[in-house]
C-alpha cells in the first residue's frame, strides 16, 4: 500500500512538472491537476492517473499542432493553448468523482471502466476538435447544413475520423494498464466499450454544442463535463447489456 501510494505521488509530480515545462497548464491549472491527480491516484489506483495523464498529453499536443493555423482562423485555444482550472475540471472532473466514490464504496469492480470511458470521450473530442477544426468540410450534427469550422456543434471528416482514434488510444492504454491493477473487466470489453464510447461521446458533446452551447444555455466546460459524464453512464449501460 505505501509504495503504490509512493508511486502515486511520483506521478502527480511527474505529471505538475511536463504540465509546467510545456505550458500545458497555468497556474490555476497546475492547482486544479494537482488536486484532481491526488484523488484519482490515492482514491483510486496509480494506473488510473496515467490514463489521466495520458489524455492530459494527447490533448495539448493537439492543442499546440499548427496552432499559428487555428489562430489565423480564431479556432485556437485561447492562452497560447495553455489550459486553465476551468479545462482541467471539465474534462478531469467526473474521474475525481468516480475515484471518490470507488472510495467510499470500499472499490467497485466498475469504477476503473467508467473512469476510463470518460477520459476516452475527453480525447475524443479533443482531437475532434484540435484537429477538426482545420477542415472546411464542416457541417453542424443537428441538420448537416455547411458552418465554419470550429463551429460549436460541427462535425468535418478529419474531425470525425480524429475522434475515433483520440477514443482509441485511451482504449489501448486502459487495456494494458487493466492488468496491472486487477481490473475485473474483460480486456476485449474494456478496449471495446472505450473506444465506441470515446466516439458517441464526442457526439454527445457535439449535439449539446448545437442545442444548448450556441443558444448560451451552457458553456464550453459544461458541455465537457456532461459530455465525459454522459461516457460513465454509458459504460454502465453497456456492461448491462452485454455482460
Amino acid at each position: 500500500m505505501v509504495s503504490e501510494e509512493i508511486i502515486s505521488l511520483f506521478l502527480v509530480t511527474l505529471l505538475l512538472s511536463i504540465s509546467r515545462i510545456y505550458d500545458f497548464l497555468d497556474l490555476s491549472g497546475l492547482f486544479a491537476a494537482l488536486l484532481i491527480g491526488l484523488i484519482v491516484s490515492l482514491l483510486g489506483h496509480w494506473t488510473w492517473l496515467i490514463v489521466l495523464m495520458s489524455f492530459l498529453i494527447i490533448s495539448s499536443v493537439a492543442t499546440k499542432w499548427r496552432y499559428d493555423e487555428k489562430a489565423l482562423l480564431s479556432v485556437e485555444e485561447s492562452n497560447d493553448g495553455t489550459r486553465g482550472w476551468r479545462n482541467v475540471v471539465a474534462n478531469g472532473g467526473v474521474a475525481s468523482l468516480i475515484a471518490i466514490l470507488n472510495y467510499y464504496l470500499g472499490g467497485h469492480e466498475l469504477a476503473y471502466l467508467a473512469l476510463c470511458a470518460c477520459v476516452g470521450v475527453a480525447s475524443s473530442d479533443t482531437l475532434a476538435s484540435e484537429i477538426g477544426s482545420l477542415d472546411p468540410r464542416t457541417r453542424i450534427i443537428t441538420s448537416l447544413a455547411a458552418v465554419p469550422a470550429g463551429t460549436n456543434g460541427g462535425m468535418s471528416p478529419t474531425g470525425t475520423i480524429a475522434a475515433f482514434y483520440g477514443g482509441l488510444i485511451i482504449a489501448i492504454i486502459s487495456t494494458l494498464l487493466g492488468a496491472f491493477n486487477g481490473d475485473a473487466t474483460p480486456p476485449i470489453f474494456l478496449f471495446l466499450a472505450v473506444t465506441v464510447i470515446g466516439w458517441i461521446g464526442c457526439q454527445i458533446d457535439s449535439l449539446l454544442g448545437a442545442l444548448l452551447e450556441n443558444k448560451g444555455y451552457l458553456g464550453k466546460h459544461g458541455v465537457n463535463f456532461i459530455s465525459t459524464f454522459s461516457g460513465s453512464l454509458l459504460s454502465l449501460y453497456a456492461v448491462y447489456i452485454f455482460l
